[in-house]
C-alpha cells in the first residue's frame, strides 16, 4: 500500500516581499550586463501592452546555483519545488556593519546568537541582516567599492558542518563581504547545491526566528542563478 504523504502548512499573520523591484538603475556587480526594458507592444494600435527585458541571472535579488562555481555542476533549474520552501533565521549585523563596513559575521556572533535564540536547527536558512538594504536607492553606496559586510568562510563552514543549514541570505550584493574575492561562502553552499540569495530586503520586518520562505525562482535551463521572487510568511 502507498505511503499517504504528510500534509505540511504554514501558520502565518503577514506575508512580506523580500524582493527588491526591478529596474535598470539598480544597483549592479560592476561587469554585470545591464537590465533593460523594450515595449514591443502597446494598447494603441496593438490591443496590449507588452514589454520585453534582458538582465543578468545574478542581478536585482537573485539565488545562485552550483554552477555559477563548480564546474558541470547542477543549473538553477536542478532545484526541486520543496527545497524552495524553508524555514528561516535573522541575524542582526547592523550596528556592527554601521561601523565597519568589511564586518563578517563570526562564530562568536553565531554563538551569542544561540544564546538568546536557541540553537539554530537543521534545514534552516539563515538571513544576515546587515542595514545595507537601505542603501539599495543609491548605487554608489549599495556597492561601496566592493566594502560591504558578508558571512565569513569559517563561520559558514560551522553552519554547514555542526548546524546543518539549507543555505544562506543577505541584503547586500554578496553572501561574502566584498573583500572577499574567492567567494568562500558561496563556494561552501553552492557545493552542497545548497540556497544562496542576495539583494534581498525587508528583513528588518522579520522576527529571529519562525519565518517561512517561499522562493520563486526562474527555471532557467542550466542557469548559473536567476533573479528571485522572496516571500516571507511571518508567524
Amino acid at each position: 500500500m502507498a505511503e499517504t504523504p504528510t500534509q505540511k502548512t504554514i501558520a502565518y499573520s503577514r506575508i512580506i516581499h523580500l524582493s527588491q523591484i526591478i529596474h535598470p538603475q539598480i544597483p549592479q556587480w560592476p561587469s554585470d550586463p545591464p537590465v533593460e526594458f523594450e515595449k514591443v507592444a502597446d494598447l494603441e494600435p496593438d490591443g496590449y501592452y507588452l514589454r520585453r527585458f534582458s538582465m543578468g541571472e545574478h542581478s536585482a535579488t537573485h539565488m545562485n546555483a552550483p554552477k555559477s562555481f563548480h564546474p558541470n555542476s547542477p543549473g538553477i533549474d536542478a532545484y526541486h519545488a520543496e527545497s524552495l520552501v524553508v524555514p528561516a533565521v535573522v541575524m542582526n549585523i547592523v550596528d556592527l556593519a554601521a561601523k565597519n563596513p568589511d564586518y563578517v559575521l563570526t562564530y562568536n556572533d553565531v554563538v551569542a546568537w544561540e544564546a538568546n535564540f536557541g540553537k539554530i536547527a537543521p534545514g534552516v536558512v539563515v538571513l544576515l541582516y546587515t542595514g545595507w538594504q537601505q542603501k539599495w536607492a543609491n548605487r554608489d553606496e549599495f556597492m561601496n567599492q566592493q566594502h560591504f559586510p558578508g558571512f565569513a568562510g569559517e563561520t559558514t563552514k560551522f553552519l554547514l558542518q555542526e548546524r546543518q543549514i539549507a543555505g544562506v541570505g543577505i541584503d547586500t550584493h554578496g553572501v561574502d563581504s566584498g573583500q572577499d574575492m574567492n567567494f568562500s561562502t558561496n563556494q561552501q553552499i553552492l557545493s552542497h547545491q545548497g540556497i544562496v540569495l542576495e539583494n534581498l530586503t525587508n528583513l528588518d520586518q522579520l522576527p529571529p526566528i519562525g519565518t517561512t520562505l517561499a522562493i520563486g525562482i526562474l527555471r532557467l535551463r542550466d542557469g548559473s542563478g536567476s533573479p528571485a521572487a522572496v516571500m516571507a510568511f511571518i508567524p
